[in-house]
């Protein structure tokens, strides 16, 4: 095995450690016991990490990094706006039903449970999900729309409010809070978001016709 090999083994195994620690522990986990869950040192974590900090942010972009690929995977790249985040919606419903979706929200409640607790880390959360949102936002942006195309801006503003709708229902339908809540809901939900995000905001750029 090469070095190279060996360090992305113990960065994958304290990621692995970290995910089951911190999803029980919260900000109370320990990074003496991750690294000996992983079989490595704390001199590890900090090697690789820098600090306890950076080893909670890389376990959130490996978290996201395969959902916003899947996102993009689901969504076609020539649907005008509002079928696109149709299909986003359908797809954010269909993984509310996935088997990993309770301890995707566990995970979530103990992310921000150790934000609120640590500024710095919250901070770095949310550079670290801002990121993966940009992506999504790019998706969202040149798409037709009422007689235009999506401006960046609107692309920003329209994942902020998607974000905020997808988190609240799927955490409804995950603790059987909305059970109603099917595909065509998510679906409708989306649509009169969208329509309103990209109405109250800048106007679309002239130039495309919205075929969708």
């Amino acid at each position: 095995m090469t070095r190279a090999e060996a360090k992305e083994r113990n960065r994958r195994a304290l990621l692995a450690a970290a995910s089951e620690v911190v999803t029980r522990d919260g900000y109370r986990a320990r990074l003496d016991e991750i690294a000996e869950r992983a079989g490595l040192t704390t001199g590890a974590v900090y090697s690789l990490f820098g600090s306890k900090a950076g080893l909670v942010v890389a376990l959130v972009t490996e978290y996201l990094r395969p959902h916003y690929e899947e996102i993009a995977r689901a969504v076609p790249a020539d649907l005008g706006l509002l079928d696109a985040v149709d299909a986003f919606a359908r797809h954010s419903r269909r993984e509310s039903d996935a088997p990993g979706a309770h301890a995707a929200l566990s995970l979530q409640i103990t992310l921000l449970d150790m934000a609120v607790h640590d500024a710095a880390l919250a901070t770095r959360l949310a550079e670290s999900i801002e990121a993966q949102e940009d992506r999504l936002a790019e998706l969202f942006t040149g798409r037709a729309h009422e007689g235009g195309v999506v401006t960046p801006h609107q692309a920003h503003r329209l994942v902020t409010a998607l974000r905020a709708l997808f988190v609240g229902l799927t955490q409804g339908v995950v603790l059987g809070l909305a059970r109603d809540a099917d595909e065509q809901f998510f679906a409708d939900a989306a649509r009169a978001l969208a329509a309103g995000v990209t109405r109250s905001g800048e106007g679309p750029v002239p130039g495309a016709s919205d075929a969708h």
